[in-house]
């Protein structure tokens, strides 16, 4: 009996603890209010059930209203809401999605206070705010995400001191600005040796050719032949 009692209680321990490695399913009224955008949700792999949620694709106007519902998602490790009308105060509705990882902001009207609602994104390794409103006074909202690997700024409000600052706050963290495109330079031809002009060749003298001497019998019948005597009479 007691044998028996081990096994259950060894058996309802692995299945409790499987449980526990494997995340609930996520929101489904979440889930179908970003599909109703034209965006999705789906696992990062088959192996990975964390979330990959995408809204920059949408054919509809994304803004704060979407962000309450995607912040009842969990958990997720990727957010793109690149090309959409949300705000500075939507993005309150995300500082609860301790699990994120990458978030995309390109093109959006966020700016400094935006920063802020992201302050204890404990986990965030990559963020792009390309062509927002975002200064240098919004970067120290980002000091404290020790994990940020890569920090995306161009055509924003941001300078080189502020990305001067932030690489001292965050020494592991590679901010990327601007792209400066230097003409490529055609390679330099060299010189080609100068072609010898070959000089006109000297034509020999030729030699005056030997007239042939009229031979003998020739000379023979040129002469006149003496004349014939005529018989006396």
């Amino acid at each position: 009996m007691r044998a028996c009692m081990t096994g259950w209680l060894v058996v309802c321990s692995f299945g409790m603890a499987f449980a526990e490695d494997k995340p609930a399913p996520p929101n489904p009224e979440a889930v179908a209010a970003v599909k109703a955008l034209g965006g999705n949700v789906m696992p990062l792999a088959q192996s990975d059930q964390r979330l990959d949620v995408t809204l920059h694709l949408s054919d509809k106007e994304v803004n704060d209203a979407v962000l309450v519902e995607v912040g009842k998602l969990s958990p997720v490790a990727w957010l793109n809401l690149a090309n959409t009308k949300i705000t500075d105060a939507g993005l309150a509705s995300l500082a609860n999605l301790k699990s994120l990882e990458k978030l995309h902001l390109e093109k959006t009207g966020i700016g400094d206070a935006g920063l802020e609602h992201l302050k204890d994104l404990e986990n965030l390794e990559y963020l792009n705010i390309y062509a927002t409103k975002v200064t240098d006074a919004g970067l120290p909202h980002l000091y404290g995400l020790k994990k940020l690997k890569r920090l995306y700024v161009w055509q924003s409000g941001v300078t080189q001191a502020g990305i001067d600052a932030m690489k001292q706050a965050l020494p592991d963290c590679k901010v990327t600005a601007a792209v400066e495109l230097k003409p490529v330079e055609p390679p330099k031809e060299e010189p080609k040796p100068e072609e010898k002009k070959e000089e006109p060749k000297k034509e020999e003298p030729k030699a005056e050719e030997k007239k042939e001497e009229p031979k003998a019998e020739e000379k023979k019948a040129d002469e006149p032949k003496p004349e014939e005597k005529k018989p006396a009479a």
